[in-house]
């Protein structure tokens, strides 16, 4: 879900579910091939005539604060377009958003709002910083490592710059650049928001236990922080415990997280995928319930339907296929991962399935090396049975001395099969 930045001032941690990026594009406001360039081809964007003409209403509540500001933001851009502290606090409250309610439509309505500096080759340090957070949201990994070092260079005390930096070498699987994001950004930010990013490259690198500890160790010492801070680091602290396979730490901690009352796309995404590996998919589907606009939610929706023999379980996967389908019409390739995990439970036991799941699974771990990209083509070669299809997900388990008995279930399977 990409994608997950450590937490740092201004900052709402990175999607690591890129299922989001499955769902429909703000194309009304941006025509993405003319803000990205190199990136993948993609139908015409379709631009109003006026600016008063009204294509979708997003739902939101009058009484939501977040609404209140972004309404507020908008007008005053309005007013005036190049105001760029306007500009900018729009664009990340747009971001912001995406984590929250699971729609990237907001990812095009931040691209626009920095519409008047997006294509200069040397833009604000801030500008520089949420163009690389956009960019990297649709896979354009060196583009946005490019514009945060260049803004790093200008700005070396740039906890946003470090943060996001961290979580982009942590998704191409370069962790001793992330390990340097990290101590770049620790001066810069409370202990606990240091410890935690230190903790994610340490629990992907063979030191789960100790992350674990460090997380727990910070979380207590800590009473001063933010509910969003301690909502992504008890994230953190849920995956490092199923890391470790203690199903009942990761879960404590996920629903330490729940209970902050803060609303959050991939701490529901990781607490029901617990919950399924768990065989507990009707919690998932009380979890979830009325939370199938993000595209990450609907697939784990659909997913526990098929477990709990619930018959709205085919509704499910017929929306999710069509959203595939009209990902795939846009040429939006960044979906790769959840479209196979959708093609491995409802395409049928078939050969040519099978494959397709592969090839999407196999697509996606060439581009992104996280556990949950690893553990889809290892799923996925195993239903083939086709070992040596896992092989870049078994090196990287190697390589990067990978723990999580599942990951490890799943890679002695395979090799029995050798």
């Amino acid at each position: 879900m990409s994608r997950r930045g450590p937490y740092s001032p201004g900052v709402n941690q990175e999607l690591r579910m890129r299922g989001l990026r499955a769902a429909t594009r703000a194309c009304a406001l941006l025509a993405v091939l003319a803000v990205l360039g190199d990136g993948p081809a993609q139908a015409a964007a379709y631009l109003p005539d006026s600016d008063a003409k009204v294509l979708e209403r997003l739902p939101s509540r009058a009484s939501d604060p977040r609404a209140r500001q972004l309404t507020e933001l908008r007008q005053t851009l309005q007013k005036n377009p190049r105001d760029l502290a306007t500009a900018q606090r729009l664009a990340q409250r747009y971001y912001e958003a995406v984590a929250a309610e699971g729609d990237p439509r907001y990812i095009g309505y931040a691209q626009a709002a920095l519409q008047p500096w997006w294509a200069l080759p040397d833009p604000p340090v801030g500008v520089r910083v949420l163009r690389a957070v956009l960019l990297q949201f649709d896979h354009h990994f060196e583009p946005a490592l490019a514009d945060l070092d260049a803004a790093l260079k200008a700005d070396p005390a740039n906890a946003q710059a470090w943060s996001w930096r961290a979580a982009i070498h942590m998704v191409r699987a370069n962790y001793v650049q992330a390990r340097r994001s990290c101590e770049g950004l620790a001066p810069l930010v409370d202990a606990l928001v240091a410890t935690a990013c230190m903790a994610q490259v340490d629990a992907t690198t063979g030191r789960a236990t100790q992350a674990a500890a460090a997380l727990r160790a910070a979380l207590q010492g800590d009473d001063t922080v933010s509910p969003e801070q301690r909502l992504w680091v008890l994230t953190r602290l849920g995956e490092t415990e199923e890391r470790r396979g203690d199903w009942a730490a990761a879960e404590a901690a996920y629903r330490q997280a729940l209970a902050l009352n803060v609303s959050d796309i991939y701490l529901l995404a990781a607490y029901a995928d617990l919950l399924l590996d768990r065989g507990r998919p009707t919690e998932v589907l009380g979890l979830l319930k009325d939370r199938g606009r993000a595209d990450v939610l609907l697939l784990r929706q659909a997913l526990a339907a098929k477990a709990a023999g619930d018959p709205a379980q085919a509704a499910l996967a017929r929306e999710l296929g069509a959203r595939f389908d009209a990902a795939r019409l846009r040429g939006d390739v960044t979906h790769r991962k959840e479209e196979s995990r959708y093609v491995l439970a409802f395409g049928g036991s078939g050969a040519a399935s099978v494959q397709r799941a592969v090839l999407l699974a196999r697509q996606n771990f060439a581009e992104q090396r996280e556990v949950a990209d690893a553990r889809i083509l290892l799923e996925a070669a195993l239903a083939a049975r086709d070992p040596q299809a896992a092989q870049p997900a078994l090196q990287w388990l190697a390589d990067a001395q990978i723990e999580g008995p599942v990951l490890a279930g799943l890679a002695a399977q395979l090799k029995a099969l050798q």
